[in-house]
């Protein structure tokens, strides 16, 4: 008995895998800004567990493959350098396809050390992306706060009110509280544990996530900087269709 030809289509598309097809993609480039300071390489209170860069290169190999195959990727590492400077912010690449091996790469080479210029990294990110003209995503990944004088809150309203369309995710990587205390006025109102950047993410409609676990951060950065199938058009993870 021989199908019609409407009814073998149906059956294809409902035996044909649930893949995204090669030439579809996120519509948005995105940066990643990488946390490589000396805290990095610290280890909890406990001295128990490994060092936090560990666990940061396992949830890279985990959640960047997937996410690489339908997005452009660029890499941002701020901290080593020759001297502890607060201008370690080191632009690895721009956006570019098939990132995940680069990515990867980077990631397990770095040896942690320097300072926390977070802001100057994430604007370094945002001037890549050329976000004054072109939507973009930055997803930032810190165990800390900014050491290096640098204001996020101000370079959050500066991104909020000039830029086309970027969205900056923030990933608060078991990150602890300052028990010397935190006096940087912008951050008023904000969680201490969370002051770190927070701002970044609300101001620019992105969002906020603490980990604590490899599980946690794989999760965190899947979903900041992967991409879903709604209907016939892709969107960034976390953000609501128009």
């Amino acid at each position: 008995m021989r199908l019609p030809l409407r009814a073998l289509s149906t059956l294809a598309a409902a035996l044909m895998p649930a893949v995204l097809p090669a030439s579809q993609s996120c519509t948005e480039d995105a940066m990643i800004v990488f946390d490589g300071s000396g805290s990095m390489s610290e280890m909890g209170f406990n001295l128990l567990d490994e060092p936090r860069i560990f666990e940061a290169r396992r949830a890279i190999h985990d959640s960047i493959p997937q996410v690489a195959s339908v997005r452009r990727l660029g890499l941002v590492i701020y901290g080593p350098g020759q001297t502890a400077s607060c201008g370690n912010i080191d632009l690895r690449f721009g956006p570019r396809t098939q990132a995940a091996g680069p990515i990867i790469d980077a990631v397990d080479r770095l040896q942690p050390a320097g300072e926390t210029p977070l802001t100057d990294a994430v604007a370094r990110a945002a001037d890549v992306l050329e976000y004054r003209s072109r939507p973009g995503v930055i997803v930032l990944l810190t165990d800390g706060k900014e050491t290096c004088d640098g204001q996020p809150c101000a370079l959050a309203a500066t991104l909020a009110a000039d830029a086309h369309d970027l969205t900056v995710h923030v990933i608060g990587f078991k990150v602890r509280d300052d028990h010397f205390g935190w006096d940087n006025p912008q951050d008023e109102g904000y969680e201490r544990r969370v002051t770190v950047a927070r701002c970044l993410a609300d101001r620019t409609g992105g969002t906020y996530a603490s980990a604590e676990t490899l599980d946690e951060l794989t999760d965190a950065l899947t979903r900041t900087l992967g991409c879903q199938l709604i209907g016939h058009r892709m969107i960034p993870t976390g953000r609501l269709p128009s």
